[in-house]
C-alpha cells in the first residue's frame, strides 16, 4: 500500500503551543484531553499545511499564540517520491510566508500538494444539511489539494467574478459602461470552464465510492445517489462546450444581472445533488442517515485522492467519535488500518476497537505520553480500502 505519512510537526507561538514537536506514529494516532487543551489545533496546522486555509478561522491573526510576535508551523511528509517539508510563518500585521523544502513560494497554490490531507469533523455534517455553498467548498477542497491548476482557476474566477459584480452597479448609475462587460464575461466563462470539467470528473469519480460506503455503514438499505448539479446547462462537459454555455447564459441574464448588481450564472451557483432513494437527504433524510451519508462521502473522498495522486492521503478525525452512534463508529473504526489517521477525543474509550497505535495526552498545549502505546483490539482491512 502506498500511503503518504506525516514523520513530524512542529507548532511555535501556534494557538497554545509555545514551542511543540508531534511525531504522530504510522497507523492510529489518538489526541486525547479535555476541551479547549489544543488537540484540535494539531489538525489544524496539518490542514494548513496541505491546502493552506484553516478550517477554524479566515484571520491568520487568530493562529498567533498570545504575547507572541508570529506563529511557526512546519511539518515533514513523506510521499512515493521522497520527503517534504512544508513551512508557514505567520508574522503578526504581515503577510504570511510560505515554503516549500527550503524554497520560497511565490504564489499560495504552490503549496498544494505536497501533503495530502482528508479531515472529518462534526461541521462536515454542514455539507449535507445547510445549503449549496457547502458542498461547493467540499469539492473544491479536494480538488485544490490534487490539482493546483484548478485553485489557480479558482481564484482566477473569484477576483472576475469581484470585477465584474463591481461593474454591474456601476452600470446601474451610468449605463455607457455596459460594453466593458463583454472583457469580464470572456475571463469568467474561461476560468468558469475549467472549474465545471473539473469539479464533472471529480462528482462523477466520488459518486460510485460514495454509493458503495453508504451501502457498507447501512447495510444496503438504501442507496445513495451523489451528482453534479451545474447551474449552467451544457452540451458537454468538455472545457470548449461549457465556455459557450457560460458566455450564452451570461448574455441572456445580462439585462436580470444589471438590474440586481449580481451575477446569476455560473460556478459559483453549482451544487452537489444527494439522493437518498431518489429522496433530498437534506430534506427528508433523518438526523442518522445524513450523518452516514457525510460519512460516506468523507470515506469516498479518501479513494478519489488514492485514484488521483496514486497514495493515500493522512486521515485526521476531530472528535467526531462521539457524534456517532456505535454501528457508524465501528464502521469509522474499520476504514483505519493501514491509512495514517490521526484522532481526538476526550474520552479514549470511544477509540475501542481500533488497530494499536499510538496515545498522547494533550494538556494546556502541551503533548505529553508520545510513548505510551496501547493494545487496540486487531481489525482487519476492508474490501472498500483494498
Amino acid at each position: 500500500m502506498i500511503r503518504m505519512l506525516l514523520k513530524e510537526l512542529r507548532m511555535k507561538d501556534f494557538r497554545l503551543y509555545r514551542d511543540q514537536v508531534f511525531r504522530p506514529c504510522d497507523e492510529v494516532t489518538v489526541l486525547y484531553g479535555n476541551n479547549a487543551q489544543g488537540k484540535t489545533c494539531v489538525l489544524e496546522a496539518i490542514q494548513l499545511l496541505s491546502i493552506g486555509r484553516s478550517y477554524r478561522t479566515v484571520r491568520d491573526a487568530e493562529l498567533i499564540r498570545t504575547g507572541a510576535q508570529s506563529a511557526l508551523i512546519e511539518a515533514l511528509a513523506t510521499r512515493a517520491d521522497g520527503d517534504h517539508r512544508i513551512r508557514m510563518v505567520f508574522p503578526q500585521g504581515e503577510r504570511r510566508q510560505l515554503s516549500v523544502n527550503g524554497k520560497a513560494c511565490q504564489r499560495s497554490g504552490e503549496l498544494m500538494g505536497h501533503m495530502l490531507s482528508v479531515l472529518f469533523s462534526p461541521e462536515d455534517l454542514r455539507m449535507v444539511k445547510d445549503g449549496p455553498a457547502e458542498r461547493r467548498r467540499f469539492v473544491d477542497m479536494e480538488l485544490s489539494q490534487l490539482k493546483p491548476s484548478y485553485y489557480y482557476a479558482l481564484q482566477n474566477y473569484i477576483r472576475t467574478l469581484t470585477q465584474r459584480g463591481n461593474l454591474l452597479r456601476d452600470i446601474a448609475v451610468n449605463p455607457s459602461l455596459a460594453d466593458q462587460l463583454d472583457l469580464w464575461d470572456e475571463q469568467a466563462a474561461g476560468a468558469g470552464a475549467a472549474i465545471m470539467e473539473a469539479r464533472s470528473g471529480f462528482i462523477r469519480t466520488l459518486a460510485g465510492h460514495a454509493a458503495q460506503a453508504y451501502r457498507d455503514v447501512s447495510d444496503g438499505a438504501e442507496e445513495l445517489t451523489v451528482a453534479y448539479k451545474p447551474s449552467v446547462p451544457s452540451e458537454s462537459f468538455t472545457e470548449g462546450d461549457l465556455k459557450r454555455s457560460i458566455l450564452a447564459s451570461l448574455a441572456s441574464s445580462r439585462e436580470n444581472d444589471i438590474r440586481r448588481g449580481i451575477t446569476s450564472h455560473g460556478p459559483h451557483r453549482d451544487d452537489v445533488v444527494l439522493l437518498l432513494n431518489g429522496m433530498d437527504v437534506r430534506a427528508y433524510g433523518s438526523q442518522g442517515q445524513q450523518r452516514t451519508c457525510a460519512l460516506a462521502m468523507k470515506l469516498s473522498e479518501m479513494r478519489v485522492m488514492r485514484e488521483i495522486a496514486g497514495e493515500w492521503p493522512i486521515l485526521m478525525l476531530d472528535d467526531v467519535m462521539s457524534e456517532l452512534d456505535p454501528g457508524r463508529r465501528r464502521h469509522l473504526l474499520e476504514h483505519m488500518p493501514g491509512v495514517q489517521t490521526i484522532v481526538t477525543c476526550t474520552d479514549k474509550e470511544d477509540l475501542s476497537g481500533a488497530k494499536a497505535g499510538l496515545l498522547i495526552e494533550v494538556k494546556g498545549g502541551l503533548l505529553s505520553g508520545g510513548a505510551e502505546k496501547r493494545a487496540l483490539e486487531q481489525a482487519d482491512i476492508p474490501d472498500f480500502l483494498l
